[in-house]
């Protein structure tokens, strides 16, 4: 039995459909009303519990072999910090403990390459960048840093565990519309997309779910593996969106400083409406980094092999006009 925590959401629910797919018996644990639909006739067993509760998060591990610790908050405007805590670090622990408590053979957490330290820039992005807990850009990379250092702190512990950090992740099966599935939905309009200048790394989603197994299978305890894709220059990428789309729109391109400039109005606009958040300091500080990212860890020791570009993308649409 493996069991995963976050497994209604965009990641979480294409790991478990590659775990079915696989021949593996899964439970997946959800909040309680949470909205189930990415994972309903799976053949699987869903349990409902909250991280934050321990005795929930005890009896979810009974008669489990191996956990894939996926549900975190992922929240990149103001104002969230002390849930943004309680979550991704003392949910992280709760875990931790029944896992050792439970005698689990193995445990994957999903950290983020937002959690590693960030490097100056030109320098590429690999795991020898430590954890980073005082990371300037937000509670959000703080906290899963932390987090990522509570998992190294139970492997000292004796619980065989591993982290595995994808990128920017995308592609098909986004049922609750995530932040970068809101930003590509946008791209596919015909109107005109204004971007930030910079780049990023963006993976396909069920290249990191088949990462996750790899990790699984072939992770060695105590390591990282970051797990990423394709290095790309956001204005380029929106041409490749509209172009797949055929929506021939004009590309406004915002220097990181007048973008930043409307992502703080922008931010207190999202505050006042109570409005998902779009257009963020955060956001802005990621795309502008321009740091490149290296997956030949997780490529050599592992196996792992990311898709194309293109193909995530042409399937990414065409499972949004679905």
């Amino acid at each position: 039995m493996i069991l995963v925590t976050g497994a209604a959401g965009h990641l979480g629910n294409v790991l478990v459909r590659e775990l079915v797919e696989q021949g593996n018996t899964v439970r997946a644990m959800v909040l309680p009303g949470e909205d189930r639909q990415s994972i309903e006739n799976l053949g699987i067993e869903i349990v409902e519990g909250n991280i934050l509760d321990k005795a929930s998060v005890m009896q979810a591990m009974q008669g489990v072999e191996a956990v894939f610790h996926m549900a975190a908050l992922v929240a990149i405007s103001p104002g969230s910090e002390t849930l943004l805590r309680r979550v991704n670090v003392e949910g992280t622990r709760n875990m931790l403990d029944a896992a050792k408590a439970c005698g689990i053979k193995r445990f994957i957490y999903t950290s983020s390459i937002h959690a590693l330290a960030r490097p100056p820039i030109g320098t590429v992005i690999d795991e020898t960048q430590p954890f980073d807990v005082n990371n300037p850009a937000g509670m959000y990379d703080s906290t899963k840093a932390e987090a990522s250092l509570e998992v190294m702190k139970a492997v000292n512990d004796g619980l065989n565990a591993v982290i595995v950090c994808p990128t920017g992740v995308i592609g098909p099966y986004d049922y609750r519309r995530s932040e970068l599935g809101e930003m590509f939905i946008s791209w596919m309009k015909k109107t005109g997309s204004i971007v930030v200048e910079g780049a990023f790394d963006f993976v396909d989603v069920r290249d990191v779910a088949k990462g996750h197994i790899l990790a699984l299978t072939r992770g060695k305890p105590g390591h990282t593996y970051i797990l990423g894709g394709t290095r790309v220059q956001v204005k380029f990428l929106v041409r490749m969106v509209k172009k797949l789309v055929g929506a021939y729109s004009p590309i406004f391109v915002l220097p990181p400083k007048l973008a930043n400039f409307a992502a703080r109005l922008a931010e207190k606009y999202y505050k006042m409406t109570h409005t998902r958040p779009k257009f963020t300091s955060y956001s802005i500080e990621t795309l502008a980094s321009k740091s490149d990212i290296s997956s030949d860890k997780a490529r050599q020791a592992m196996g792992y092999q990311p898709r194309t570009l293109a193909e995530t993308l042409a399937d990414k649409i065409g499972w949004w006009k679905l």
